[in-house]
């Protein structure tokens, strides 16, 4: 059988004028047993990039501009890239249409969010206090709790409704969008997770399980239920496992 094939869009052009991933979500898409592609900002005939592709991730990386959902420009804003946020906001409307099996991490929650007309907050520490850290200064990743309900498709995925996780964000999901459904919190009530109940297979989280699947079998297998789906997915629109 063909592996299937997950695209992750990748961050911006940094100074010297190259796309770049961190290597934790290629890495963390092959222990899957899939073939990861990247897709980098820019591109204009996005229906090419869905017609080879079984299933996307949006990775994190820098701050949405915050025109798209009436925020303020706050001095913790960074990276803020309209070639990236214009490829992703039309290839997120293309996935939502689609029905292609997706998963958002950190910045692709908050991408989802906004792309569904829901807002953001502008910097979490003004919102909800310093007491959960969600990153580390400068910019850096630190563990907390989550908490996930427990009829959610999220929590059939994990396993689990409890656990620590690796968490490297500053904004978060103010209002949740039409047709989400916030489904996982930080102890603070920080929304840590969303899911779109009438989508295939769309599930978003704002903690990063790339940086611990490689030694935490519970975050491993986000990527390995969307692989699955992937595949599932291909041989229902083909009728076969492997074409």
């Amino acid at each position: 059988m063909k592996p299937a094939l997950i695209a992750i869009t990748t961050y911006g052009r940094n100074e010297d004028g190259h796309f770049f991933l961190p290597s934790e979500y290629v890495d963390s898409v092959r222990r899957s047993g899939a073939c990861p592609i990247l897709l980098p900002p820019g591109e204009k005939d996005l229906d090419s990039w869905l017609e080879l592709v079984d299933g996307i991730i949006f990775p994190g990386g820098g701050d949405i501009e915050p025109s798209r959902y009436g925020g303020g420009e706050h001095e913790a804003i960074y990276m803020v890239d309209p070639e990236r946020d214009t490829t992703e906001f039309a290839l997120l409307e293309k996935v939502l249409d689609s029905g292609l099996p997706t998963l958002g991490i950190c910045r692709g929650t908050q991408l989802l969010n906004v792309g569904l007309g829901g807002t953001l907050v502008d910097h979490l520490p003004d919102h909800v206090g310093e007491e959960i850290a969600h990153r580390l200064p400068p910019r850096e990743p630190t563990p907390h709790a989550i908490r996930i309900e427990e009829d959610s498709g999220l929590a059939a995925i994990l396993g689990k409704t409890e656990f620590d996780a690796e968490s490297w964000h500053h904004q978060a999901i103010r209002e949740v969008a039409p047709g989400l459904t916030a489904v996982a919190q930080a102890p603070d009530g920080t929304i840590e997770a969303v899911e779109k109940r009438d989508h295939p297979w769309l599930y978003a989280v704002q903690w990063h399980p790339e940086l611990t699947a490689a030694r935490e079998p519970l975050q491993q297998r986000l990527f390995n239920a969307l692989t699955e789906a992937a595949l599932a997915a291909r041989q229902g629109a083909t009728g076969t496992e492997g074409e």
